[in-house]
Order: structure tokens, then C-alpha cells, then sequence
């Protein structure tokens, strides 16, 4: 009995279709998440205080552990705080220092930065009491 042996001459291309559809959602997933744009932060150089304060003018903004914005000494609201810092800005043309206590929240911190950028802040720096 003399048996032919069926050769195959078809690929299967299932497997490597389902790898290119897996790649394919991971990439859609992971696409949207590359747009996001973060903060340009720099890290201050170890600076004589009184020097920085003889040479520059700083408007210093302190926030409190209960989230309270103080300007001066004096409180400032939330709500109130970007047209107070409109009226500042022209005081202080070097930038904006953000002194913030340990237990302040990220948010309020956020807050006082974007309300600092939209009345035209270009200098902000950030730091812990």
C-alpha cells in the first residue's frame, strides 16, 4: 500500500494576527498617556539669602498646613487670590516664591502656581518652612 503523504503548503497566520491585534490595543492604550505634559521644574542653587534679598524682588506667598494663602502676613481668599496677585505683580517683577508648610495639600499649591501663570508670573519657585 503505497501511502501519499499530504504536504501543507498553507501558513496559519491566526497566531500572528492575534499578536498584532494585542499590540495593536496595547499602543492605543499607552498613546493617550504620551500627550501629557508635565511641569518644568529647575533646582535652585545654594544661594546667600541676604543677598538674594538685596539684589531681587520676590513676591513670597506662604500656604498654610489648613490651605490658607498669606500675602504679606495678610490673608488672602481663594477666590480672591488671582486678583490680589494681579495687583502684586507689577511690585515684584522677579518672580514668586511659594513657601509652603509640610502638611499643605498638592492642590493648593496647583492653585496659587496656575493663578500665578495666568496674571503673568514667569518665575516661580517653590519651598518647604
Amino acid at each position: 500500500m503505497d501511502r501519499e503523504r499530504k504536504t501543507f503548503n498553507e501558513i496559519n497566520i491566526t497566531p500572528l494576527t492575534d499578536i498584532f491585534l494585542v499590540l495593536l490595543i496595547i499602543m492605543m492604550v499607552i498613546a493617550p498617556l504620551l500627550d501629557q505634559q508635565g511641569l518644568n521644574l529647575t533646582v535652585p542653587e545654594n544661594v546667600a539669602e541676604e543677598q538674594v534679598k538685596k539684589d531681587t524682588k520676590i513676591l513670597t506667598v506662604n500656604v498654610s498646613s489648613n490651605d490658607k494663602y498669606y500675602i504679606d502676613g495678610s490673608e488672602v481668599s481663594a477666590d480672591n487670590l488671582e486678583n490680589t496677585l494681579k495687583s502684586q505683580v507689577a511690585n515684584f517683577p522677579d518672580g514668586m516664591m511659594i513657601e509652603t508648610d509640610g502638611n499643605s495639600t498638592h492642590g493648593a499649591i496647583v492653585k496659587l502656581m496656575d493663578s500665578a501663570r495666568n496674571v503673568g508670573v514667569k518665575s516661580i519657585s517653590v519651598s518647604e518652612i
